[in-house]
């Protein structure tokens, strides 16, 4: 490496450093007066509230991060090219692609690290964050659906008219395996709840039939304990659960939702695309800063700067409204929904590399 990639390599990593902890710092300072009303209303400590704040952090700055990689990236390059730097970097016989080495290998480590972080590390913080603002920030979680069906196993499916998430108990249960059309097994009772000393359901009133061939069998009494393939935990609030999920737990999660036919495994799908198309965007903006600033205007780096937010503001807002669509489950596959922005900026990045000057 070169003492001129050295020198970008610096003052790119150096700038992204800066700009991660002057927009965090506007957050936290946001985020903070927007709840401390409720954190005094909760009678939280400080220590309480510290150890929050201690996961929101990494959270927010690795979501940021592609924003803030393409604000350095801008800053830097204008900086450098209205000092004239650049022209003497180019002057000196090193090309522009050559020029653009340094950059590649500062996105290329800030997206390696985000991945990293974002796929195993932050989801653990995220566990605590999100309990954290399911107890003292948002309002108390009841479960309203009622004539819940789900798909347990294969040819097994799960019924309960209403279910008490407060109480943990559910009424008018059944439990069905089929083969087909035929039924081969059903358990039925008044009531489930469950008993977390055991790690069982309780079953009061319960009846079970066997059906072997025209040979029926039944079993009945007043109470039973058993082992479902349900949890408690599934009837709490999912408040951004997808946060606090690795990549190996949103696939097993994915897995688990489409056994069950369940409505909301879009949500899912594209928390996991989005955590591939990150690194992805940093090298996609970083490749489109340098383009948009590199080269010297008569007003100086304002304009290049100023430029650059619009882009920046384009890509979140397009980001926002993909992802929001594939969320929906509007007819559009969830992974083409999160890589359209990356697509199309890279699209552009290249026209520019192209036809821009500089």
């Amino acid at each position: 490496m070169k003492i001129i990639d050295k020198y970008i390599l610096k003052k790119f990593l150096g700038s992204f450093i800066f700009t991660v902890l002057i927009i965090v710092s506007i957050i936290l300072v946001i985020d903070i007066t927007e709840k401390t009303e409720k954190f005094a209303k909760a009678e939280l400590s400080t220590a309480e509230v510290i150890g929050y704040y201690m996961d929101f952090v990494p959270w927010i700055a690795n979501f940021i991060t592609p924003l803030t990689v393409f604000i350095a990236t801008v800053f830097v390059t204008a900086r450098m090219a209205g000092h004239t730097e650049i022209i003497a970097i180019l002057s000196s016989g090193v090309s522009f692609r050559r020029m653009l080495l340094p950059y590649f290998i500062g996105s290329m480590l800030i997206a390696i690290t985000s991945f990293y972080l974002t796929g195993w590390v932050i989801p653990d913080s995220n566990k605590s964050r999100v309990a954290f603002e399911i107890e003292y920030l948002k309002s108390k979680y009841y479960f309203d659906k009622t004539n819940y069906h789900i798909q347990v196993a294969p040819n097994t499916y799960l019924y309960m008219r209403s279910y008490n998430n407060q109480s943990d108990m559910g009424y008018d249960f059944t439990l069905e395996r089929v083969e087909g059309t035929r039924l081969l097994e059903k358990l039925s009772a008044s009531r489930i709840k469950w008993d977390e000393e055991k790690q069982k359901w309780s079953l009061t009133n319960w009846k079970w039939h066997s059906i072997a061939g025209d040979v029926e069998r039944i079993d009945e009494g007043k109470e039973m304990d058993t082992t479902l393939a349900i949890h408690p935990s599934e009837f709490d609030n999912d408040y951004r659960s997808y946060d606090a999920m690795t990549i190996n737990e949103l696939d097993e999660q994915i897995a688990k939702l489409r056994l069950r036919g369940a409505s909301n495994v879009e949500v899912f799908e594209v928390e996991k695309y989005v955590r591939f198309t990150s690194p992805f965007a940093v090298l996609i903006l970083t490749f489109m800063g340098v383009i948009v600033s590199a080269r010297k205007t008569r007003g100086g780096a304002g304009f290049q700067i100023a430029l650059g937010f619009l882009l920046s503001f384009i890509y979140i807002l397009l980001f926002i409204m993909t992802k929001t669509i594939a969320e929906a489950g509007g007819g559009i596959d969830p992974a083409i929904s999160v890589w359209f922005p990356n697509i199309l900026f890279g699209g552009i990045s290249l026209i520019m590399y192209k036809y821009v000057p500089r």
